[in-house]
């Protein structure tokens, strides 16, 4: 069966509060491996700029994935108290990408 959507990128860039850097990176760093695992990731990078700044790049099979993994009870209550670790809203990017993506068939 092949799958007729075309992959979702989601990448951005997060500024912790210098008191909670360490903490971002130790909870940002502890979501790599398991979402790698879940179904339909096909991509899972995370970053840590000179300036600080840690940069995320995720690719997804579907929609209906990254929504899966977004509803996980770990991301979720980093995500509800986000604006506590960081300086600033997220720069975030999330699009459908045109180039063939071999693994997401």
């Amino acid at each position: 069966m092949t799958n007729t959507h075309h992959p979702i990128a989601l990448y951005g860039f997060l500024r912790p509060r210098p008191q909670h850097a360490d903490e971002v990176r130790r909870t940002l760093s502890s979501f790599v491996e398991p979402t790698r695992q879940e179904p339909g990731n096909l991509q899972y990078h995370l970053h840590e700029q000179e300036d600080g700044r840690f940069f995320l790049y995720e690719v997804w099979r579907s929609q209906e994935d990254l929504d899966r993994h977004n509803a996980t009870p770990p991301l979720r209550a980093f995500l509800e108290n986000l604006s506590t670790f960081l300086e600033a809203a997220p720069e975030g990017y999330f699009n459908t990408m045109i180039s063939p993506y071999p693994e997401a068939v």
